[in-house]
């Protein structure tokens, strides 16, 4: 029986989806169950999926064999000291806090836990914290993304998917939308509504709230992929490779976890200032022929990197 624990708080959170995509992957021929670490689950994923919550009162909790905590942790909580011992304790670590990891391996000495295995999902977030453990990008369904023909009656467009929080946008994106507007593109972002009030009303920007539209369906009504974060960085960026999928180029903020599969003017591009950005857009926008080569070879790179043989060679991890 492999055990996955998460918060499951949004059903658009980079970790709520990792998690679920793993079960969907393991849960093909092996025993998993889905706990919920947060009482704050969302309800649209506890009736979508079959989510428990640990309750030592009811007996309704974990029963050995291997835990995996996803984004999650199991300090502070009771039903750790009352339930069986795992076999394996893995813990997929997907943010910078490094506190997590540090109440993950120092383990209480009356609990008796085997010591907790590390699963990073980039090799920029390795970098950064200096951790051991196997790095395992989080796993995307690519056949769920594919390219579309292109709307010949449609503005060159410009847009993102994100969580509709601040922490997702950069104070800098403003000067990069607006230079993309004066230039006649459009900006088209799921996920910006918190942006109104920085991006005036027009008919060229639409800011749609996080969810209206599942990715598959928003990301192929773009040209280009663009992506920068405020205070969250990215340890992986699932939305960056899922963009990659639908074939899209990607212009993206050098600091973050995608960084790492994209090949500058090749299957992507990466920036560091927002001047860089406008640049590396117009002239997108200008060649029509540069975005169709660079998005052929980002799908490329998201078909090896999500590839079946390299997928189960990661869940065979979690097998063992």
């Amino acid at each position: 029986m492999i055990h996955l624990f998460n918060g499951f708080i949004s059903p658009y959170g980079g970790s709520d989806l990792e998690t679920l995509e793993l079960y969907r992957h393991l849960s093909a021929d092996t025993k998993v169950r889905l706990w919920a670490t947060s009482s704050r689950a969302s309800n649209e994923l506890v009736l979508q999926y079959p989510i428990r919550h640990p309750s030592p009162l009811t007996w309704d909790v974990p029963d050995g064999g291997t835990y995996v905590f996803l984004g999650a942790h199991w300090r502070g909580k009771l039903w750790p000291y009352l339930i069986p011992r795992p076999r394996r304790l893995i813990y997929v670590f997907n943010t910078f806090h490094p506190k997590i990891p540090a109440l993950t391996t120092r383990m209480p000495r009356m609990l008796g836990w085997p010591k907790a295995e590390m699963v990073l999902i980039s090799e920029f977030q390795k970098r950064i914290l200096q951790l051991d453990g196997v790095v395992h990008p989080s796993p995307i369904d690519i056949d769920r993304f594919s390219p579309a023909p292109r709307r010949p009656d449609r503005a060159f467009t410009v847009g993102r998917l994100s969580r509709d929080s601040a922490a997702k946008h950069h104070p800098d994106d403003t000067q990069v939308y607006e230079a993309l507007l004066a230039d006649d593109a459009a900006v088209r972002i799921q996920g910006g509504t918190v942006l109104k009030d920085r991006l005036a009303a027009r008919p060229q920007v639409e800011l749609l709230p996080e969810g209206q539209f599942p990715a598959e369906e928003f990301l192929p009504t773009l040209d280009v992929f663009y992506y920068r974060t405020g205070t969250h960085v990215e340890t992986f960026g699932r939305v960056v490779l899922e963009a990659m999928a639908c074939a899209l180029p990607v212009v993206c903020h050098r600091h973050g976890g995608y960084a790492d599969h994209i090949k500058q003017g090749e299957n992507g591009f990466l920036f560091d200032t927002p001047e860089e950005a406008i640049e590396i857009l117009a002239t997108l926008k200008a060649n029509p022929a540069l975005r169709a080569s660079v998005g052929h070879n980002a799908r490329q790179t998201a078909e090896r990197l999500f590839s079946s043989v390299a997928i189960r060679e990661r869940i065979d991890f979690y097998r063992s």
